[in-house]
């Protein structure tokens, strides 16, 4: 990682299975609150990170975000201070794409994966001899559900300049726990949703959340990721049917995408925030899957 720059993580179980828990956007390391516990009970080594500019992590201090760094980052935590060859990765959302990066930056490094409600790898020949177009993955496309992608990632100090107080950049986060069609209805009680977007009153960590939908609008990046092939590693895949940003063709390319898939498992009662939303579902799903003797 950038010298200088520290990470925030839990780290729960020693000496079990390394499992990192990589989260996305609007999350923190808060949203696996659920899962953390339990999984280093049954036998995992816990390892809950907060990416750069999240939650309780360093802000990068040259305004540096991008899915490579956040790959780096986090082989430099498990692998150089942690002292790990080889992890399992639970991931969604932006956390995904990070661990689509890993898996072929870092040959061996991620020995098994569980993703859900994420961009799936951009293998375009693949989804091609499949008879899909990834241009039209409705993830990334234009959708009823959509603005906040163009606010965030090309119109972001318009957006900033509206959120002025610490209450309002919250009440920004809390949409996509509430009202924004991302998670499960009533998935979050108020004073949940209160929990999840306190690290997000500050403008330069809200800033820094935003910064990886700029990147498809010129914000320069250090390298290009390595998300452009299929993912050959057991991966255990989930989908939260209730999420209407990662809607449910994301079943149909992810089938393509991760070649060596136990499911995909569709959750109900569960959208965008399935480990914390269906955590009686993913906890015991993850060990018996992945966990000690598996």
């Amino acid at each position: 990682m950038a010298p200088g720059l520290s990470l925030a993580y839990v780290h729960e179980g020693v000496g079990g299975i390394p499992l990192l828990l990589v989260h996305g956007y609007p999350e923190t390391k808060r949203i696996w609150w659920r899962n953390i516990g339990p999984l280093a009970a049954a036998g995992f080594e816990v390892i809950a990170v907060d990416l750069r500019g999240a939650g309780d992590s360093d802000l990068s201090a040259d305004d540096a975000y991008d899915i490579a760094l956040y790959a780096k980052d986090l082989y430099a935590l498990v692998h150089d201070v942690l002292g790990h060859e080889r992890c399992t990765i639970a991931a969604s959302d932006v956390g995904g794409v990070v661990a689509t990066d890993l898996v072929h930056r870092y040959d061996g490094f991620v020995e098994r994966l569980c993703t859900f409600n994420t961009v799936p790898p951009m293998a375009t020949e693949a989804y091609a001899a499949a008879g899909l177009d990834f241009a039209t993955f409705g993830g990334l496309a234009a959708s009823s559900t959509g603005d906040y992608r163009e606010l965030q990632g090309a119109r972001p100090d318009e957006l900033a300049a509206m959120l002025t107080t610490d209450a309002a950049r919250r009440q920004w986060v809390a949409g996509m726990y509430t009202s924004r069609l991302w998670g499960s209805p009533g998935g979050f009680t108020r004073a949940e949703v209160d929990f999840m977007t306190e690290p997000f009153a500050d403008e330069a960590r809200l800033r820094a959340g935003w910064a990886v939908y700029q990147l498809g609008h010129g914000r320069p990046m250090s390298e290009l990721p390595l998300v452009m092939d299929t993912v050959d590693v057991p991966t255990l895949l989930l989908y939260g049917p209730d999420d209407h940003v990662v809607p449910a063709d994301f079943l149909a390319f992810a089938e393509v995408a991760y070649t060596q898939r136990i499911g995909p498992l569709v959750v109900p009662g569960a959208g965008h925030f399935l480990q914390w939303e269906r955590a009686d579902v993913f906890n015991p799903l993850l060990v018996a899957t992945f966990g000690p003797g598996r």
